[in-house]
């Protein structure tokens, strides 16, 4: 399966979530609202989820090994990088 595309939307240079993403696979998948989150170590992915009647958040859509994982957050946050050193920088006298 071949990641096709990755579009990189909503970014915020301010608080711990950065970015929502939509990756499609093989022309043909898409997967909405992948979030990229800064963490302790750094940018991390989360899949999208929805909250359980428990109050446990459950991931609608995620890779099932760790190898694909791997390529998929590699991806995702190379699109993000790019992006934010593309985006052009606003200061206060603009």
């Amino acid at each position: 399966m071949d990641i096709t595309d990755v579009r990189v939307r909503n970014v915020a240079m301010e608080g711990k979530l950065k970015a929502y993403v939509t990756v499609t696979f093989d022309d043909a998948f898409v997967v909405h609202n992948v979030k990229v989150i800064e963490g302790d170590d750094g940018v991390f992915i989360a899949m999208p989820s929805r909250k359980t009647k428990k109050g446990e958040y459950k991931d609608v859509a995620h890779p099932i090994n760790t190898d694909f994982r791997g390529a998929l957050q590699e991806r995702i946050i190379s699109e993000y990088n790019k992006h934010i050193n593309d985006a052009p920088i606003m200061d206060d006298n603009y």
